[in-house]
Formats: structure tokens, sequence, C-alpha cells
């Protein structure tokens, strides 16, 4: 059986399960990404709810798996050579799951770097573009009188969905008919911000028919409609 006695965040989410992937997570649009993942590829896994609420995540046990105290992360008790792999940040941790399968990543160079790409135009982008919205139209930043910062970012994922249309115009998924790691990590952020950020009219999400068609064929996947609920809030 596998030891994770030696990572302190054993110590305060214990393992009934050593042997799986240890996830620790939320289900935000950043969190679910990894359990979508690893229900996709039907890969053995134990999630643990690290809780905003009870500021787990600048807990010390969290902070020596992630140091930028962010969800989610992973310990793999099977990783390279062998030896337990502790991983942070989600790109890095689909691109990893990835490789490690052989799943959900073209097989040629080119598919390759073309998903990444896209995979890093999330990350870059989609995400923190679309948190800082979320911010100034639904949470503490809704209070400010100036509207100029939520209207910067209302413009600025307006363009970034403008992009993601024409992407989509004539495609199933973000490579074509290959669904990919690129789309487990745009599509949650999509529904994130028209859902629970309830922004959809400030982008003017009915002129993106793109979008909505492909985020409604995500969200019908059964590994999705699980992941999304993975962890479970306590």
């Amino acid at each position: 059986m596998t030891d994770l006695s030696a990572f302190p965040i054993a110590g305060k989410w214990p393992a009934r399960h050593p042997d799986r992937i240890q996830l620790y997570s939320l289900p935000t649009p950043n969190g679910v990404k990894v359990s979508i993942v690893l229900e996709e590829m039907g890969l053995p896994y134990e999630p643990h709810l690290v809780s905003f609420e009870t500021q787990d995540q600048m807990s010390p046990e969290f902070l020596s798996l992630n140091p930028n105290n962010k969800i989610p992360a992973i310990i793999d008790p099977n990783g390279p050579d062998g030896k337990p792999l502790p991983l942070f940040e989600s790109g890095a941790i689909l691109l990893y799951l990835a490789e490690k399968t052989g799943k959900l990543l073209p097989k040629d160079a080119a598919g390759r770097y073309e998903t990444i790409q896209w995979l890093m135009f999330q990350v870059g982008g989609v995400g923190p573009m679309f948190g800082q919205l979320g911010f100034f139209h639904k949470f503490a930043g809704k209070e400010y009188e100036d509207k100029r910062p939520r209207d910067r970012y209302v413009h600025e994922s307006r363009r970034l969905l403008g992009v993601l249309e024409q992407r989509m115009a004539g495609r199933q998924w973000l490579m074509g008919d290959e669904y990919t790691i690129a789309d487990i990590a745009v599509w949650p952020w999509v529904r994130n911000l028209v859902g629970h950020y309830g922004a959809g009219e400030l982008v003017e999400f009915g002129k993106f028919p793109n979008l909505r068609r492909v985020l409604d064929a995500f969200v019908a996947r059964p590994a999705v409609a699980k992941g999304l609920e993975i962890p479970q809030r306590g």
C-alpha cells in the first residue's frame, strides 16, 4: 500500500484509498476541470473538499502542497518512476494526466500543440477575465459605484467569447471532432460566466449561438455532469 505520510496534507485530509489519485478541490470552474478529466479518463481517485468557508486553502497542510493557496491540487501516488507526484495548477494537472494516460490529447505533434494552445488560452485569458467579471458583477465588487472596472472585464470577456465563437463555427469541439483537455478547461468557465455569475446578458451571450450549442453538448456528457458536483460541498 502506498504511504502518503510524507505529505503533511494527508494529515489534514487522510486518504482512505492511498493508492488512488488524491484530489484536493472545490467545485469551482478551475476545480471541476480535474474532477471532470478524472471521470472522463476513468482513473481511480479520492476527492477531498477544500472549504473556502473555513479557509482550508490557507492551512499549513494545504500550503505544503500548493504554496499559491489555490485549488485544485493532486497527489498521484503512481507518478513518474513510480514515485508519488504532488502537483498544482489545473492546466498543468490536465496536461499531466493526458500525457500519463494517452487520453484527451492528440497523438500527432501539431494537434498536441494546438490543443495546448487552447488550454493556455483558457488559463491566461478566459479564466482570469471571466473571474474578474464575476467579482465586479456578482461578488464584493458589485458594490463599487464606479462601473468602469466591471465594464473593462465585460468588454474583454465579450471579446474572448467572440474568439471562441469564431473557433467553434462548424466544429463539434475546439479541436474539431476530437474532444480534448482544452474543452475540459474552457467550457466550465463559459458555463460559470452565464450561470453562477449571471453575466449572460452583460456579455450578450445570445449573440454566440455556437457557444450555446457546444456548452449544451458539454454539460450533457455523463462524466461532465458527475464531475461538476465533485467534491460535494459540505
